[in-house]
């Protein structure tokens, strides 16, 4: 059975749009992820640089009286 022919271009249309939709989303979701990446490779950059300034210290556990 055929489709009329705005029911054709109605879906043609969809799809175009779906399709753009799709591409939108996935530019949206790669721009965030890098923007988580390059946070956490500023953040790991500042504990290691902060760990480097200030070594922890070797303390022995103390033991806790009852």
């Amino acid at each position: 059975m055929a489709m009329p022919p705005k029911a054709v271009s109605s879906a043609a249309e969809n799809k175009l749009r779906r399709a753009q939709e799709a591409s939108q989303a996935m530019k949206e979701y790669e721009a965030e992820r890098l923007a988580i990446r390059t946070k956490t490779d500023r953040l790991r950059a500042e504990r290691l640089a902060r760990e480097a300034a200030n070594p922890p210290t070797k303390n022995p556990p103390t033991k806790k009286g009852r």
